[in-house]
């Protein structure tokens, strides 16, 4: 899990013009497996770190918008086009793709989604797993869940 003690965190794309910092405690680990994920990656699954937007801000380079250019806004580095973050709409929240992080050895996932899409062989070990997105009352658990643990073991 990710030690909250540590923080601040820094991250950025893949030729480093996106740089970000993370400020506050990150609320939940995660792994999409739906079918959009593995096509955004060109992987199994994206893994993804959510952070209170309040703890979390672009410090160098200017984000795009990429993917699907919806209403969920999927930003990218605009000279690489790495998928570096999400906005969900409406969220006080920032859904960090977890390996643009400085040091994500350990940012495995607490929750799988979407395992109804999942690869057969793509299996990393989250402890929750839904074959959907969770239901709006079930985030909240999980988040004082994950939060709990991760300041006990920091």
């Amino acid at each position: 899990m990710l030690n909250p003690n540590t923080l601040p965190w820094s991250g950025g794309c893949r030729c480093g013009q996106l740089r970000f910092e993370v400020t506050e405690a990150p609320m939940v680990t995660m792994a999409c497996h739906c079918r959009g994920c593995q096509q955004m990656t060109g992987g199994p699954y994206s893994l993804s770190t959510l952070f209170p937007k309040s703890g979390f801000k672009v410090t160098a380079g200017d984000p795009v918008v990429g993917g699907l250019h919806g209403e969920i806004r999927h930003m990218h580095c605009a000279h690489c086009l790495c998928w570096v973050f999400t906005e969900p709409p409406g969220m006080p929240m920032v859904n960090v793709r977890s390996t643009m992080l400085d040091d994500a050895a350990d940012a495995a996932p607490y929750v799988e989604i979407y395992t109804s899409e999942m690869l057969p062989w793509a299996e990393t070990g989250a402890p929750h797993r839904f074959e959907k997105f969770p239901d709006d009352g079930a985030w909240m658990p999980l988040i004082r869940a994950y939060m709990a643990k991760a300041a006990a073991d920091g």
